[in-house]
């Protein structure tokens, strides 16, 4: 599979996720999101930023969605963000969708809350 973003080929696997991460940037996400039929805001990019930085800053951690409410909830200083606030943004799993749209590799964790 793959994804035409700016004249350019961006390979991607069978569950949509980048075969190369050096080839992600905004334009790729964008691409990505659009083809899952989301318009990207800032709480959007605020949650794949934290989820980047956390991949590649962090022993490339990649927090479940219970983690990223709680970092969601300091980001925005809002301590009714929950779950529910998350799966509005990214509705197929904040910590999935929203990892592959931020061009990580797909989690092997089991899920969870």
């Amino acid at each position: 599979m793959s994804l035409e973003v700016d004249g350019v080929t961006i390979e991607t696997n069978a569950g949509g996720y980048l075969v190369n991460l050096d080839e992600w940037n905004e334009k790729v996400a964008e691409a990505m999101a659009a083809k899952e039929s989301l318009t990207l805001t800032d709480r959007h990019w605020d949650l794949i930023h934290y989820l980047r930085d956390e991949y590649f800053n962090n022993g490339e951690h990649q927090p479940n969605t219970r983690a990223i409410v709680k970092a969601m909830q300091e980001k925005w200083d809002d301590d009714s963000v929950e779950a529910k606030t998350l799966y509005s943004l990214f509705p197929l799993d904040p910590s999935k969708q929203g990892g592959r749209i931020s061009g990580l590799p797909e989690s092997r964790r089991k899920g969870g809350y």
